[in-house]
């Protein structure tokens, strides 16, 4: 727009330049307001531009995810209003066996043991649980009992005895709340967390004891798919028999673990333990797809070479006097990989691809973290005292023998 031409006017000169002055000084002003809200609105709207493509991405990621891992959250959040967003989500779980009465001889089915659970899924009329697998281990029936007190009936998808895991389904009728699961790679030590559970049966349903996390390990354990070592957040967070399944939450109202054990020994306190959530998430995410994990498997029944006898040691498997660690084989499986391969009874599997395997538990930890099925390895083995060397081609097998 065209400005209108300035024309001299009879007005005294001091007047005229007055008005000049003023008019300068409001141009000055406008530019400075206008560049102040430009520097002001600008990086909002980049801001706003920047972020939407990450929020679709979030959302689409969401979507996919079976169970996704949120972003750790600001952890300053009152631990109240965090345990409050978690709690209706925890959920007891029962074990129904059958079992025989002494007196009529007759099997009905009776309450075995109860353990705790978290909803982690609601899609249409479904709901979805993680639990602990020795929670509902040798169960003929499972029920859960959600936060309005009533118990339903539960399917079970699928179970891993090594890592302790399971999921079940029930009727999303009731389910009011869906719990967040937060990446527990960002966990630190002395993080204020709280552990959510049914400690000592249903009575004392949703039972909430604080802590800090003490620590994250590996352990080794024992399960009925043999021995294992699991990786854990420690924390001394009271943790008692049933609340096995539960959640560990961090003060943002994000469950960081699933709960799982606790040393239960005349003297030791403060010490419970919970599997992180960004192990929890792969084996769940595969027991949702396949209703069981899928390991490869050589097929053969192991013992600890450290655990045999010097006689056993150098007699019976005739190993040198310095081979002291290993896993000796003590049966194979007609059919399965090791007996493709041509290994034997007596057998001793001291290396996996020239890693040392010094026991049982190594050589399930490399298998399984380290080989695929159909992944051809290569095993050092002692037979009749000389060291030599056997090709295996990994196959798949259901349950977790080695």
């Amino acid at each position: 727009m065209d400005m209108m031409p300035f024309e001299p006017t009879p007005t005294p000169q001091p007047k005229r330049r007055g008005r000049f002055i003023s008019w300068l000084a409001a141009s000055v002003a406008g530019a400075v307001i206008g560049s102040a809200a430009t520097w002001y609105v600008a990086p909002k709207w980049l801001n706003q531009e920047s972020a939407a493509p990450t929020q679709a991405a979030q959302t689409t990621e969401q979507k996919t995810d079976t169970l996704p891992l949120q972003p750790t959250a600001n952890t300053k959040t009152n631990m109240i209003a965090a345990i409050n967003k978690v709690a209706d989500a925890v959920v007891g779980v029962v074990n129904i066996q059958k079992q025989v009465d002494f007196f009529s001889d007759q099997a009905q089915d009776a309450e075995a043991g109860t353990g705790s659970g978290v909803i982690f899924k609601k899609e249409g009329n479904t709901a979805y649980i993680v639990t602990n697998n020795h929670v509902i281990e040798g169960a003929n029936k499972v029920e859960v009992a959600l936060a309005n007190g009533k118990k339903v009936k539960a399917d079970i998808i699928g179970a891993d005895a090594l890592t302790d895991l399971a999921v079940l389904k029930i009727r999303a009728e009731g389910v009011t709340k869906v719990a967040s699961f937060g990446d527990s790679a960002n966990v630190q030590i002395g993080e204020p967390v709280a552990a959510i559970g049914n400690p000592l049966g249903l009575d004392l349903s949703r039972t909430v004891t604080e802590g800090i996390v003490s620590g994250k390990r590996t352990m080794p354990v024992s399960t009925s798919a043999g021995d294992w070592e699991i990786d854990v957040i420690q924390t001394d967070a009271a943790i008692n028999p049933g609340n096995s399944g539960g959640a560990l939450i961090n003060s943002a109202g994000q469950v960081i673990g699933i709960n799982s054990m606790k040393i239960a020994e005349t003297g030791v306190e403060g010490l419970g333990f919970a599997i992180p959530s960004e192990n929890v998430k792969p084996i769940v995410e595969q027991l949702m797809k396949d209703g069981k994990i899928k390991r490869p498997y050589l097929g053969v029944q192991l013992v600890d070479v450290a655990d045999l006898s010097d006689d056993v040691r150098t007699g019976e498997l005739k190993l040198p006097s310095s081979v002291t660690t290993g896993a000796a084989i003590t049966a194979v499986e007609p059919f399965s990989p090791a007996a493709d391969a041509g290994l034997k009874s007596k057998d001793v599997i001291t290396a996996i691809n020239g890693q040392k395997i010094d026991s049982v538990s190594a050589l399930r930890k490399y298998l399984y973290t380290k080989t695929a099925v159909g992944d051809r390895i290569k095993l050092t083995i002692y037979r009749d005292g000389f060291e030599t060397t056997v090709s295996v081609t990994l196959k798949a097998k259901e349950n977790s023998q080695s």
